[in-house]
């Protein structure tokens, strides 16, 4: 078995999918979850990219099934969490509008992220090593506030944390450990991002959305191909079983291998 075939199978690809099914699908999926949870519903940062868009469709079609069939309200709860001034945060809106998200919290990070970034400046110090938290770091270090955020509100509300990885994400090892990576449930994790793509036509994503180009949106002008240097063309074609260009293929597989710790449980003895 190739190495290609070997991630396909563990990520669940399929060369081709059928939209409605795999909406309607991911949808039961989230319903049964929260339903076996006893929650109140579901919690989705809305980032104002395409996989959280999807997300967020996908969570509200599931909450407003199960109020109409359970005969009580359960809730999706859309949550913001710009650093600073977010320049496309009208994109996060955008989604809230488009799929009528009836609760919506706005949670500025800026404060608590610097003032941990401070703090491990101090720590640094403290064994002779000065310098500031560097560009990646702090990217972490967003990544893992916005969870402690989410997950402090989702306690408080009764809600189920909502994640938006996807298998082009899981197989680059595309997000932080412990931070976008760190939640409940992935109802988006068997679809590489040209069929998150496709479903997003469907349901109703904005058109904003749509055409931007991807971004973890850590810092300014970070975009995920630029970041990576495989194209989310290349790397679909490659989960589709497809193939790509060997200089690609070879980097594909390599950071696949490099980032395979974040796809595992963490040891123990």
């Amino acid at each position: 078995m190739s190495l290609q075939t070997e991630i396909i199978a563990k990520l669940g690809v399929k060369p081709e999918i059928d939209i409605d099914e795999e909406i309607r699908k991911r949808v039961d999926f989230l319903k049964n979850y929260v339903l076996g949870a006893h929650a109140n519903g579901l919690l989705i940062a809305i980032s104002g990219g395409i996989d959280s868009a999807v997300a967020a469709g996908l969570c509200k079609q599931a909450t407003d099934e199960l109020t109409a069939e359970k005969g009580k309200e359960y809730k999706t709860v859309g949550v913001f969490q710009p650093y600073g001034q977010q320049v496309d945060i009208e994109d996060s809106y955008a989604v809230a509008k488009a799929f009528d998200l009836k609760y919506q919290i706005e949670n500025n990070i800026e404060e608590s992220v610097d003032e941990i970034a401070i703090e491990v400046e101090y720590g640094l110090k403290h064994i002779g090593v000065h310098q500031h938290v560097s560009r990646g770091g702090k990217g972490n270090i967003k990544a893992r506030t916005r969870m402690v955020m989410q997950y402090a509100l989702a306690f408080e509300l009764g809600l189920i944390v909502v994640g938006t990885d996807h298998a082009s994400e899981a197989v680059t090892g595309f997000y932080t450990k412990y931070g976008d990576g760190a939640v409940d449930i992935t109802p988006l994790s068997t679809l590489n991002k040209r069929q998150v793509r496709s479903l997003a036509a469907k349901i109703g994503v904005p058109q904003s959305v749509l055409d931007k180009a991807p971004t973890a949106g850590l810092w300014d002008g970070q975009t995920d191909e630029g970041e990576l240097g495989i194209t989310y063309g290349d790397n679909s074609d490659y989960l589709e079983g497809k193939q790509i260009d060997p200089a690609v293929q070879e980097k594909l597989e390599k950071q696949y291998l490099k980032t395979e710790h974040k796809r595992v449980p963490i040891p123990g003895i």
